[in-house]
């Protein structure tokens, strides 16, 4: 068994030892010549700062968005399993807050007693002066409210 061991570990020995002769003899690339240091008069002022002139240069034009980039994204916002297609869990996935806050009693059924309850408060609370009518002024307070964009956090 000694051997053996001693045997695999003189082979070892002889591959490293091998491998650094073979590393030593490797030849050096020649590269290029240093470059020659350039006398006192010709270097720049390390004290004096770099100027351009751009008076001249414009930069791009930032990208625009079209109706086809607007249309990708809401696709994709439907598109919740990101698979290319929308099925109809996705798409009514989107209503389900809205149909929650019309389900009073919360058992998944929207009747109609529930649906005219929330529409006549929603018009209750347009007709501002009471006269069971609405004004474009007041028809105008029903429009849905739009979220503001949040900031930016980049």
């Amino acid at each position: 068994m000694n051997r053996i061991l001693l045997g695999a570990l003189a082979a070892l020995l002889l591959v490293a030892s091998g491998i650094f002769w073979w590393q030593g003899r490797a030849e050096t690339e020649q590269g290029v010549p240093p470059p020659e240091l350039a006398l006192e008069t010709d270097r720049p002022d390390p004290e004096a700062m770099p100027s351009a002139d751009i008076s001249g240069l414009k930069g791009p034009a930032p990208p625009e968005a079209d109706e086809l980039t607007r249309e990708q994204r809401r696709f994709s916002r439907y598109d919740r399993d990101s698979d290319g297609r929308i099925t109809r869990n996705e798409m009514l996935s989107t209503r389900t807050r809205a149909f929650r806050a019309l389900d009073k009693d919360g058992n998944n059924l929207l009747t109609f007693e529930e649906w005219a309850v929330t529409t006549a408060d929603r018009f209750d609370g347009a007709d501002a002066n009471g006269d069971l009518s609405l004004t474009p002024e007041e028809f105008a307070t029903t429009r849905p409210k739009r979220k503001p964009k949040p900031d930016c956090r980049c």
